[in-house]
């Protein structure tokens, strides 16, 4: 059976331009050409393919006028797009972007480049058609297509990881280098019991998967100051600073076309604050201290110790000790003091790291993370927010109850039970779980299916544009209807590491804004009635 080829489109009226972009693709790709915007119309009604190069000036009809069109139609507006331009600037990418556009390349372009370009979003593309074939209705397949799509995020990430050093030759295998030391210090600071419940609060495999995305932004930098030997002139630095800005727009741009992907949110915070510092004189924003998300506090110190060790056209690599000298003598200053004093007292684990010899598996085996209970946590070990769900739930099992809603149903469930599943938000293994101990037989089974219901279909939406399955309206589960308003406020009122808490009020209103479209509007209703003692659940007032 043959391999199945993407379909590609190159649009240019310059015919040398369409030679030399099929001749770099064709050798992985089945590439079409089109002379003209409107001949690509014409070719569209006899084939789809699964990504189109559009060059922008062209007489009659401009690459502007085409993407429009394309994105008009039903049949063709799902269809990637990227912009072939002899010259660019912020304003005519901004336009492309919003039009639809998901990426620009420059003319005249090297066949290498162009290639993995096409790679990286051809990868891209094959990710999204995978997410929608999922189909997670057999248990038993959960573990292996969560598996599938965590290695296909890490190809991506990859590719673009690829990308940065085909661009960056100097860095030799920074970005690998940089991915096991982070995972290497988060693993020495959960076993020096540092920052546990910071830890505790972030999703630390796909933080360092997205770590690979910390230079992306490098890819926006002008060659002759990218691979300058010599010192940088201040003004040619300043440009350099921008990379950091760059590559968070880069990644915030994909997350505007996705739903729900951590890894990105992680990688836009990297990429975005590993170069601020702890005394406020970094970049690009001028944080300090915890200002500075952890992730980019943790990236800074492997990041610079990495950049300390290795050759740069700037600069002969420093010994190992140099650059600990130098990272222990910036504690307080430019580092986290607590977590770059775990650096140094393990100096030895980062020394001469082969890239090669690194099992990847091993990249995410972190240690388990246990913390004390606080004093005001009933439930030892478990974060503060499970509580205030399952406090959520009550005030809504008891105001169903009152109100005659669903009483027909709810009326058939043990509130304990119903109450006990919901400190399993989280937890992998239930039967395991300390919080099933002293249930048997049918009340287990019925915690377990409650437990079920209230993690497995939380993120389905009322108009069917949830997931996992699709589901829409009262083919969702009852659980799973009442613990998405739950879920959704207390993560809109509480901290996140790319985010400050909504105020009650701004929660209480996109919730209500969400009636109907995210949320059951009856239930919604309800949660608003009771928004009062929701409050109070929140506060503990």
């Amino acid at each position: 059976m043959s391999e199945i080829r993407e379909k590609i489109i190159v649009v240019d009226d310059i015919a040398t331009n369409l030679s030399i972009a099929k001749s770099a693709l064709s050798d992985k790709y089945d590439v079409f050409t089109a002379p003209s915007g409107e001949k690509l119309l014409l070719l569209l009604s006899k084939l789809t393919p699964d990504l189109i190069l559009l060059d922008i000036e062209m007489p009659e009809m401009d690459g502007y006028d085409v993407i429009k069109a394309l994105k008009s139609s039903e049949k063709t507006m799902h269809i990637p797009v990227i912009f072939l331009t002899g010259k660019i600037n912020p304003e005519h990418e901004i336009k492309g972007l919003n039009l639809g556009a998901v990426d620009y390349i420059t003319k005249p372009f090297s066949r290498e480049l162009l290639l993995k370009r096409i790679d990286l979003h051809v990868l891209f593309e094959r990710q999204k058609q995978e997410l929608l074939k999922h189909n997670l209705t057999l248990e038993g397949e959960v573990e292996k297509k969560t598996k599938t799509v965590m290695e296909l995020q890490s190809a991506i990430l990859k590719a673009i990881a690829e990308l940065v050093e085909c661009r960056d030759n100097v860095t030799g295998d920074h970005i690998g280098r940089t991915q096991y030391s982070l995972s290497l210090l988060i693993s020495l600071m959960i076993n020096s019991g540092v920052y546990l419940d910071k830890l505790s609060a972030l999703d630390i495999p796909l933080l360092i998967m997205s770590s690979q995305l910390h230079d992306v932004g490098k890819i926006s930098i002008k060659d002759s100051i990218l691979m300058k030997r010599g010192k940088l002139e201040p003004d040619e630095f300043e440009e350099m600073k921008k990379h950091t800005i760059y590559g968070a727009d880069i990644i915030r741009k994909i997350e505007s076309k996705t739903t729900d992907n951590d890894f990105l949110h992680y990688a836009e915070i990297c990429a975005g604050t590993h170069h601020e510092r702890w005394d406020g004189l970094g970049y690009p924003n001028g944080l300090k201290g915890e200002e500075i998300p952890l992730q980019g506090r943790l990236m800074a110190i492997v990041d610079v110790y990495d950049a300390l060790v290795s050759d740069r056209p700037y600069k002969s690599a420093f010994g190992h000790m140099e650059a600990i000298d130098i990272i222990r003598d910036s504690l307080g200053t430019q580092f986290d003091p607590i977590i770059g004093q775990v650096f140094v007292d393990n100096h030895i684990e980062f020394m001469d790291i082969d890239t090669d010899s690194i099992d990847p598996e091993k990249l995410y085996n972190i240690p388990p993370i246990t913390t004390d209970s606080d004093a005001d946590n009933k439930i030892a070990g478990k974060p503060e927010h499970i509580l205030n769900m399952q406090q959520s739930l009550e005030v809504l099992y008891d105001a169903m109850l009152e109100h005659k809603i669903l009483k027909d149903e709810i009326v058939n469930w043990n509130k304990e039970l119903f109450l006990k599943a919901a400190l399993l938000h989280d937890v992998h293994d239930y039967a395991d779980s300390e919080y099933v101990s002293g249930f048997e037989g049918e009340d287990l089974q019925r915690l377990l299916k409650h437990a079920e219901m209230l993690n497995g279909s939380n993120h389905e939406k009322w108009d069917g544009t949830g997931y996992p399955l699709g589901l829409a309206g009262k083919d969702i589960p009852t659980e799973g209807r009442l613990m998405a308003i739950v879920d959704v406020y207390d993560a809109l009122t509480t901290d996140r590491p790319h985010r400050k808490r909504k105020t009650h009020y701004e929660a209480i209103m996109l919730i209500k804004n969400g009636s109907g479209t995210h949320f059951d509007p009856d239930l919604a209703e309800l949660f608003l009635s009771h928004e009062e003692d929701i409050e109070r659940v929140t506060t503990g007032s």
